[in-house]
């Protein structure tokens, strides 16, 4: 039997395609290989997960610290509720809303986690002073008698006369704090509530009045005020969008020195720190 071979020249490629595809086939037998190797990490899993960034801003529940919403500027809006004149002619303290103010600056701030892998709801505590006044008719002031009962008293020096009762005061907060997490928790919608405690550091009233030039006439007195005062604190926002509300549990003025009143703030924060 006569077998043909094929030309020299073409034995070389079929020869040098066979070495080739022999290379391949064990490259790709010593990855699978590889890949199939599975090699076991003795970590702890809380451990590395805490190494993982789950947001690609810089959010990490484990490494991001609680923090509160106290510290800023507020600017506030003063009034009376269940208010009660028994024994006066008159309701006096019958301020003017938009023109009786508070300006909280709150300086100290202390954020208080409560949980161990979140950091969306905790305790927020702190120290601020608030500028307090309000204003009255514009002919009548408040004095102190002998007994420290307070009454109203009526001056009348011009047509342009403007009444006030300031109030400064040092101011603590105790409040719980839940945020909401939104738009992939870069932003958080906030709630919070609870105590406050304030300590009154002084107070005086003024007239302000024109006489050929203004005149101011001040005095300055305790008005038979509470010192320490405590009261329900709110407070809510989102971004630069904040509110907040304070109903005080005390009496404006000391038991059977003054009618009963209870005062009410609510505004806004102008600036957060």
């Amino acid at each position: 039997m006569n077998i043909k071979m094929p030309p020299k020249k073409y034995r070389f490629w079929i020869e040098f395609n066979v070495l080739i595809f022999t290379m391949l086939l064990s490259i790709t037998i010593c990855n699978a290989q590889e890949t199939d190797t599975i090699v076991p990490i003795r970590k702890n899993a809380e451990e590395i997960l805490k190494k993982i960034n789950l947001n690609s801003d810089g959010f990490n529940f484990w490494k991001d610290n609680f923090s509160g919403h106290w510290a800023g500027i507020d600017l506030g809006f003063n009034t009376f509720l269940n208010s009660d004149y028994t024994g006066y002619d008159s309701e006096f303290m019958n301020n003017d809303i938009l023109r009786s103010n508070s300006f909280f600056l709150n300086l100290i701030q202390q954020s208080i986690g409560l949980q161990r892998n979140r950091n969306n709801f905790g305790l927020v505590t702190g120290l601020g002073i608030q500028l307090q006044y309000y204003r009255l008719d514009d002919n009548i002031t408040i004095e102190k008698t002998t007994d420290e009962v307070i009454i109203p008293k009526e001056f009348y020096y011009s047509e342009n006369q403007k009444s006030k009762l300031f109030i400064y005061s040092v101011t603590l907060p105790v409040l719980a704090e839940i945020q909401i997490p939104v738009n992939n928790y870069r932003d958080r919608l906030y709630f919070s509530s609870g105590m406050y405690f304030s300590y009154r550091i002084g107070s005086y009233t003024t007239i302000k009045y024109s006489a050929e030039e203004k005149q101011k006439l001040k005095i300055t007195d305790n008005y038979s005020l509470q010192n320490f005062k405590y009261g329900i604190m709110a407070r809510t926002g989102y971004r630069w969008i904040n509110f907040f509300a304070m109903y005080e549990l005390t009496p404006f003025f000391k038991e059977d020195k003054g009618p009963v009143l209870t005062p009410f703030t609510f505004g806004i924060t102008l600036l957060g720190f």
